[in-house]
């Protein structure tokens, strides 16, 4: 199977459940980057359409980055980017990043300005806390890459690691066995979590602003001031 074709296949599975349970940001981002089936997008493109409207870029890397790397990035309003495209083997599962999950799981989430601040400000948190880099996964785990939203009345997702497989964004949006919180700071710090199996635990936040709200509450945390309530 062929790049271009591996891309469609990933992009088709995905289009149905998106117009279903993607949040409007997204759903607008992907209008936005100019993202589809047929064509697979160079970073260069990406960046024509999303610097000028959140900072954002789209920066090319080889895999994982170290944790202080990765956030220094996101600090400077760069998002590392892997721009391999998984095997025709791999459609199902992949436990590093690729340039699906990068781009139509992350990039366009980063054309709204208040989920791009947060990022960020997660980013800014990492540079003041190195020796709490455990503590800053797990809040980026649970809602950058897994996280719900409310709108409209309605669950949407906004969680990379949900948006880029239809496998992950189904089970969290319709199997009984999740459990979809509301979010609370302190029970995510505490969470462990697992990258090789679908997620039984997500949490809700109510806007991108709370959810920028939510960084800044995870700073005061882990700074040892005391929270308000």
């Amino acid at each position: 199977m062929s790049k271009s074709a591996v891309w469609r296949t990933l992009f088709e599975r995905l289009q149905p459940l998106w117009s279903r349970y993607a949040n409007s940001s997204y759903l607008s981002g992907l209008r936005l980057l100019d993202l589809r089936a047929r064509h697979v997008p160079s970073l260069s493109e990406i960046n024509r359409f999303l610097a000028p409207r959140t900072g954002f870029r789209a920066v090319p890397v080889s895999g994982y980055l170290a944790a202080p790397d990765f956030f220094a990035h996101l600090r400077r309003r760069e998002f590392p980017t892997v721009p391999r495209l998984r095997s025709a083997e791999q459609l199902d599962y992949l436990p590093e990043p690729d340039l699906f999950h990068d781009v139509c799981g992350h990039v366009p989430m980063h054309a709204n300005p208040s989920f791009a601040n947060a990022l960020v400000r997660i980013g800014d948190c990492a540079s003041r806390h190195p020796d709490k880099l455990d503590e800053i996964a797990r809040f980026f785990w649970f809602t950058v890459e897994f996280g719900l939203m409310r709108e409209g009345g309605e669950l949407k997702a906004y969680g990379s690691g949900l948006l880029s497989s239809a496998a992950e964004l189904e089970h969290a949006m319709t199997c009984d066995a999740v459990e979809r919180r509301p979010f609370d700071l302190d029970e995510v710090l505490s969470q462990s979590f697992e990258i090789d199996r679908l997620q039984n635990r997500v949490y809700i936040v109510e806007s991108f602003e709370h959810l920028y709200g939510l960084a800044g509450r995870l700073e005061w945390r882990l700074s040892g001031r005391k929270l308000a309530a």
